[in-house]
């Protein structure tokens, strides 16, 4: 099924189905100009470092441990998207000419589910032929991640399991940053939250909170707990009440137990979990996300490191669009003030090659360990002082200096 030129749509995470990739791989010398879409992959394979060359290339929509070096060396390309216009993108720019994806086994009604992930691929349901690879270890879910055994082209078994992700190990300045973010959130509202140790941080703030409601691209650990307590029930939701909405979830092996037949869980496309005009429908919408560098302009950079691509924009800016239109929405970009070597992570300026994610007129908070900058409906030099007010005190008078310099503040 796979021809001269094809374009073969993969999950990200665990939706990548590594038996039917191997094979790809060891037919290598059989294919010509094929291509393999895909963001966040989780294994570094040798097509990803490019060892086939034009016969067999990765096309990523967001760089992972995986096909990080692979891109800095060449080896793969890289497209530049929003989460939630990937879908469209590879409408357009590909021939969707095969789904390879795992799933969980068929159900007695011949249903398969597509497990963890929902994402792009869900939105390509009825439209593109399917290929799936079954295994046991992939949680059966529910929401708009099924198909019908009569749409599917084949399916093979494999034995893989799941990649685990542990929770991050929240440190002391993570904490602080969630007790900032948390008190400013009021019950009943509804969150998106990401993964890493500063994300871990904010869920752990909420254990006092109730009735919120999730509306995610990311569901994990932190989410399962809340749940669990009691904190996140979805009562006072607007659209899919009592539902927990998430595109793909990465976590634990006890997250993907958690999972299996849940029916609170619906794993949605992503071209309407993140469409910021579905979000702005959620009254009360709280987005926290991660970022690397805020200039003194509000611009956020959050994929790239020392002006090197890291990672990919991912849903960023969807929600944190998204917020903006909620009635009572909020967005926050949270950061620890200085990286491990010391540097502040407020600049007066974006480290040279450094891309913008988020746009300064998008922004709204920004939350270090040292407190929170508001910024939106402010003037420049208000946003400056604000940010200057977060970053490490021993970096203050130094960027001050700097907003002088610049003419940001007078």
């Amino acid at each position: 099924m796979v021809e001269p030129g094809s374009d073969i749509i993969v999950p990200l995470a665990n939706g990548e189905p590594p038996t039917l990739l191997d094979v790809l791989e060891e037919h290598e010398s059989e294919l010509a100009g094929v291509r393999i879409h895909q963001m966040h992959a989780l294994v570094e394979r040798p097509y990803i470092r490019g060892e086939f060359g034009d016969r067999l290339r990765h096309v990523s929509y967001f760089l992972s441990p995986a096909t990080r070096n692979a891109y800095w060396a060449g080896g793969c390309d890289l497209v530049p998207s929003h989460f939630s216009e990937v879908p469209a993108l590879l409408r357009s720019s590909t021939k969707l000419s095969l789904v390879i994806a795992r799933s969980a086994p068929p159900d007695r009604h011949g249903f398969f589910s597509l497990g963890t992930n929902a994402d792009y691929t869900a939105s390509l349901i009825g439209n593109v032929p399917f290929f799936l690879e079954v295994d046991e270890s992939m949680p059966r879910t529910y929401g708009d991640n099924q198909l019908h055994g009569s749409q599917v082209v084949g399916w093979c078994r494999g034995s893989r399991g799941l990649t685990g992700v542990p929770p991050a190990e929240s440190s002391a300045e993570d904490r602080r940053i969630g007790e900032l973010v948390a008190e400013r959130i009021a019950d009943e509202s509804t969150l998106q939250v990401g993964i890493g140790s500063i994300s871990s941080g904010v869920l752990e703030a909420l254990k006092g909170h109730s009735h919120l409601g999730i509306h995610t691209e990311l569901l994990s650990d932190g989410v399962m707990h809340l749940v669990e307590s009691g904190v996140v029930t979805g009562a006072a939701k607007r659209l899919r009440r009592n539902k927990l909405v998430a595109t793909f979830c990465l976590g634990s092996g006890r997250l993907y137990e958690w999972l299996n037949e849940n029916a609170a869980v619906e794993l949605l496309p992503v071209d309407w979990v993140n469409d910021p005009r579905v979000i702005g429908q959620e009254p009360r919408f709280v987005s926290v996300n991660s970022t690397t560098e805020v200039d003194l302009f509000g611009q956020c950079a959050s994929e790239t490191i020392g002006g090197r691509y890291w990672s990919g924009s991912g849903g960023q800016a969807d929600f944190a669009r998204g917020a903006m239109y909620s009635d009572g929405g909020q967005a926050f970009v949270v950061l620890r003030s200085v990286t491990h070597d010391g540097r502040s992570r407020i600049r007066s300026r974006l480290s040279e090659g450094s891309v913008v994610t988020t746009l300064k007129n998008t922004v709204d908070h920004v939350v270090t360990e040292w407190g929170v900058a508001e910024l939106r409906g402010r003037s420049l030099a208000q946003r400056a002082r604000a940010l200057i007010g977060i970053a490490h005190p021993a970096v203050r008078e130094e960027l001050q200096a700097e907003a002088l310099q610049l003419g940001l503040v007078r």
